[in-house]
């Protein structure tokens, strides 16, 4: 190729790209924040409002059954009801401010990312300015050669058609430099409205902190005021022996209810599954029939277009209009659709589901003896002793500090999370195989209903809360019902 011919083609590819080349270079000097997006509704706003609108449903399911056994009662003035608004409202104060520290953390984390991305985009972007600014600059030095010009400059033609097909090439090449570099700059104003998406999360974070712990010293100044104006009342009506029985009444009240909800939800569950499935062979059936009928067609097709193609062999070669017989078709009935389910036969909402067993019936059982304490501490009363002159302990009390982290002794589906006469702040977590463990008096309950947990995981810290003399957990263990024994399952 000669030098003089180079120049022409460079020259005639650049100034064609010379238009979509100057916006792209002045779209760089743009200000950063141009992609943010900004009076908008963060994504974590909008995902907490649709949170709370699912457990809305299963929280109205509960709280009807609260209401529902507190009805068969006659004890209405119990001390301990006070403290229920403020107690209640300590825990969801420290259970927000625990959510919201591990938001906190997490978007955090994210923020970096976000940052090494964007200085990853911003060295791409760099080195494909430099380029194009390059191209610019060879642009102006080439001066205005074009195409038209190289085809007439009476130099060969076979030199000029690969001088032609090499500017192709190139301008192959920079085309997809010039789509690499609108795709980054997308990316950099997605990033940076990503970014500035997870800084206005963090300032809601930090504000919502700061209401949630002034919320939290409010409360407690109030519980604090409350206890000392209830103490004489409390220490009294928790001596008493119709108090006791009336609270074991209310617990095996409580957990014969929801067994009876999991069960149902159990079996609608089930029912769920098996439509579904029912629903997906339906589907894979239809699927496959129709997919047996283009068969069918195609070999036919393939048959009428052989028997054609014999017939004009069979007349010289050349091809009739119309055959002597057309070679029959098995018709073959159409495919009946698969009709979509009924309304009442829609996908159930999670909410209706929720406290469906998270574990096989056997799973619970098969870990006797190997589970560990709910929370670290004192064993301060054992299942079956006596309690003054009340009915004995169905459960264990275990003295800790205000606070300490109260576990899951196994993995399960939270089926209850509220405070509770008796009980105070109460959770109760489901196993399987009608198995529950029950964990009372605590400061926060740090899992909401529905939720699955881990062995070990922290659902709640400890407390005093239901009236309760001093800090601590009152832990049980039932299976259908009656509670038993966790010493023989729990080393204390």
């Amino acid at each position: 190729m000669s030098h003089s011919v180079i120049p022409r083609w460079r020259a005639a590819l650049q100034r064609a790209a010379l238009p979509l080349l100057l916006p792209l270079l002045l779209s760089l000097t743009l200000p950063a924040a141009q992609g943010a997006v900004f009076g908008k509704a963060t994504e974590r706003s909008k995902q907490k409002a649709a949170a709370e609108a699912e457990r809305a449903g299963l929280q109205q399911k509960l709280s009807a059954l609260k209401k529902d056994i507190s009805k068969t009662e006659s004890a209405k003035d119990d001390a301990a009801d006070t403290l229920a608004e403020s107690e209640q409202a300590i825990s969801e104060a420290n259970r927000a401010l625990r959510e919201l520290a591990q938001e906190q953390d997490a978007t955090n984390v994210r923020l970096q990312q976000l940052s090494g991305e964007h200085e990853r985009l911003a060295q791409v972007v760099g080195q494909q300015k430099q380029q194009l600014a390059r191209l610019l600059r060879e642009q102006y030095v080439a001066g205005n050669e074009d195409r038209i010009k190289l085809l007439l400059s009476g130099d060969n033609p076979n030199r000029i058609n690969r001088d032609l097909q090499l500017m192709a090439y190139v301008s192959q090449a920079q085309a997809r430099l010039l789509d690499s570099l609108r795709a980054n700059l997308k990316a950099v104003e997605t990033n940076q409205a990503d970014a500035e998406n997870a800084k206005e999360e963090l300032q809601e974070i930090a504000q919502e902190q700061i209401q949630q712990k002034q919320r939290l010293e409010q409360e407690k100044s109030r519980r604090a005021t409350l206890l000392a104006n209830l103490s004489k009342k409390l220490v009294s009506q928790r001596k008493e022996a119709g108090n006791l029985e009336r609270d074991e009444q209310r617990m095996a009240g409580l957990v014969d209810k929801l067994n009876k909800l999991i069960q149902e939800q159990a079996i609608a569950a089930a029912a769920e599954k098996k439509r579904q499935e029912q629903l997906a062979a339906a589907r894979a059936e239809a699927k496959a029939k129709a997919e047996a009928e283009a068969r069918a067609q195609a070999r036919a097709a393939a048959a009428a277009e052989a028997e054609r193609q014999r017939l004009a062999r069979a007349n010289g070669g050349k091809a009739t209009s119309k055959p002597a017989e057309e070679p029959k078709v098995v018709q073959q009935k159409p495919v009946e659709a698969v009709k979509p389910p009924p309304r009442e036969e829609a996908a159930a909402r999670p909410a209706d589901i929720a406290l469906a067993p998270a574990a096989p019936a056997g799973a619970f059982a098969s870990l006797k003896g190997q589970l560990r304490p709910p929370v670290n501490g004192k064993l301060a009363a054992r299942f079956g002793s006596k309690r003054g002159d009340g009915p004995s302990w169905k459960g264990v009390f275990i003295r800790a500090s205000e606070g300490s982290e109260v576990r899951a002794v196994a993995a399960g589906r939270v089926v209850f999370s509220d405070w509770l006469r008796g009980f105070g702040n109460l959770i109760i977590v489901d196993h399987g195989g009608q198995y529950m463990s029950i964990y009372g008096n605590n400061e926060t309950l740090l899992k909401r209903i529905g939720e699955l947990v881990k062995p070990g995981d922290a659902i709640a810290s400890a407390g005093n809360s239901g009236g309760q003399e001093e800090s601590g957990l009152y832990f049980e263990l039932r299976h259908q019902g009656a509670a038993f024994d966790p010493a023989s399952w729990i080393k204390f």
